[in-house]
C-alpha cells in the first residue's frame, strides 16, 4: 500500500490515514524559520513526547486533534513501521487556523525586535526602557502569521480579526494567555 503525503512542515511530516492524518515528527531540526542540514537523532521523539504531555495537560481547558500515539491502534499500512513507535499520533482532520498564536512573558526574538524599532509589539505598546529578555509586567498575546516557507510575520489583534473573524480571534487570544498562565502554574 501507497503512503501519501498529505502536507510536510519544517519538523513533521503529515500523511494521509483514511479518514484522519498521521502526523510524524522527523528528525529535522528548524532554526530561524530554516531546515539545517544535520538532523539531530531521537529529536522526533522527543518532541512527540512534549507534544503528548502538554495535549493530556491541557485538555481541560481545550480540545485537541489527538486521537492516539499507540503504534498498535493506527491503521495499516502504519502498524509495520516500527520506527514510528513515540514520534508518532494519529490525529483528526482539523480546520488549520494561519495564525501562530504567541503569548510573551518576556521580552526577545522578534518581539524584542519589534519593541527596538517602535516601543511595542504587535500594535501593542510596551513601557520604554525595557532591555532584551526583560520580563513584562504581563504576559501579552503576539500573534503573527503562519507561513508555508520563511519567516512568520507578526500581525496586530486587529489584523488577526481581518484574517480569521474577531470571534475567533478573540477566543484564541483567550485561550493562548489562558494556557500559557496554566502552563507557567504547573511548571516543573
Amino acid at each position: 500500500m501507497v503512503v501519501e503525503l498529505h502536507a510536510q512542515g519544517k519538523v513533521r511530516d503529515i500523511f494521509e490515514a483514511g479518514e484522519d492524518l498521521m502526523m510524524v515528527a522527523t528528525d529535522r531540526i528548524s532554526a530561524f524559520d530554516a531546515v539545517l542540514p544535520t538532523p539531530i537523532s531521537g529529536k522526533g521523539q522527543v518532541l512527540t513526547g512534549m507534544s503528548l504531555h502538554w495535549f493530556e495537560l491541557t485538555r481541560p481547558l481545550v480540545g485537541n486533534h489527538l486521537l492516539t500515539a499507540d503504534v498498535a491502534r493506527f491503521p495499516a499500512p502504519f502498524t509495520d513501521d516500527l520506527g514510528l513507535a513515540a514520534r508518532s499520533m494519529l490525529v483528526k482532520r482539523a480546520e488549520v487556523v494561519p495564525i501562530e498564536c504567541v503569548a510573551r512573558g518576556y521580552l526577545s526574538g522578534s518581539g524584542w525586535k519589534e519593541y527596538q524599532a517602535g516601543g511595542g509589539v504587535c500594535g501593542i505598546e510596551l513601557p520604554s526602557g525595557l532591555v532584551e529578555s526583560d520580563r513584562l509586567p504581563e504576559p501579552i498575546f503576539t500573534p503573527a502569521t503562519k507561513e508555508a516557507s520563511g519567516h512568520d510575520v507578526n500581525i496586530s489583534i486587529g489584523e488577526m480579526a481581518e484574517l480569521v473573524g474577531r470571534g475567533l480571534a478573540e477566543r484564541l487570544k483567550e485561550l493562548t494567555l489562558g494556557i500559557y498562565e496554566f502552563a507557567a502554574a504547573h511548571a516543573l
